[in-house]
């Protein structure tokens, strides 16, 4: 007896890499992106608030995360009216969830696939079964052959369905969280930044 699973079986084996390849990378870039947003900002504004905005700048840019990104926007429009500033950093954080995504859905698409292929695979095993029991020297190991051919897809394409989907929580829910440290940042910045433009007009003012 032969343990194949058919052309079916080639098909969930590429989709099980192809998942491992993905949860990789967004599980090391998710996990980089996962910073104590509150030390970065405040390292951020003080430095800002001492008059070097262009070094400001380069700590964002030299970091190349998330939350240093919505920082470098916010930096760029502090001269900008607060909406125009709110509508820049909320665009720069959109921006940032929609690459964190990135990929995202692939291990949701195989997660769902995998068990109709393997579906797939089993009746074309039964068909195959079905066909090879009707000729007239058939033996008892074709027979196996040819059920093991639609049994091993079906079994695969649960146990890829089952990782990927415990592998597709695991990177949304690390994406949550960010989503949420990336909008209080955000909101820390703006307010921030709001605070210091009208500190100047109230002192003008007095």
């Amino acid at each position: 007896m032969t343990l194949s699973g058919g052309p079916v079986f080639w098909i969930l084996l590429a989709l099980a890499a192809a998942a491992a390849a993905v949860f990789i990378d967004r599980f090391v870039e998710l996990r980089r992106a996962q910073i104590d947003w509150q030390d970065f900002v405040k390292g951020v504004l003080n430095v800002l608030d001492s008059g070097n905005e262009d070094e400001a700048l380069a700590i964002c840019e030299d970091a190349r995360l998330p939350v240093a990104s919505v920082a470098a926007t916010a930096i760029r429009h502090r001269k900008s009216s607060f909406s125009a500033l709110k509508d820049a950093v909320d665009a720069q954080g959109r921006s940032e969830i929609d690459r964190l995504d990135r990929r995202l859905a692939s291990l949701y698409i195989i997660g769902e696939i995998a068990p109709l292929l393997g579906l797939l695979g089993a009746l074309t095993g039964f068909i195959k079964t079905v066909v090879a029991a009707a000729e007239v020297n058939v033996t008892a190991s074709d027979l196996m052959n040819t059920a093991m051919e639609g049994l091993v897809p079906a079994a695969m394409g649960i146990a890829i369905a089952i990782p990927a989907a415990i592998m597709h929580a695991s990177l949304r829910n690390r994406i949550d969280r960010i989503v949420t440290d990336l909008e209080a940042a955000a909101t820390a910045i703006v307010g921030h930044m709001a605070g210091a433009a009208a500190a100047p007009a109230q002192e003008r003012g007095a």
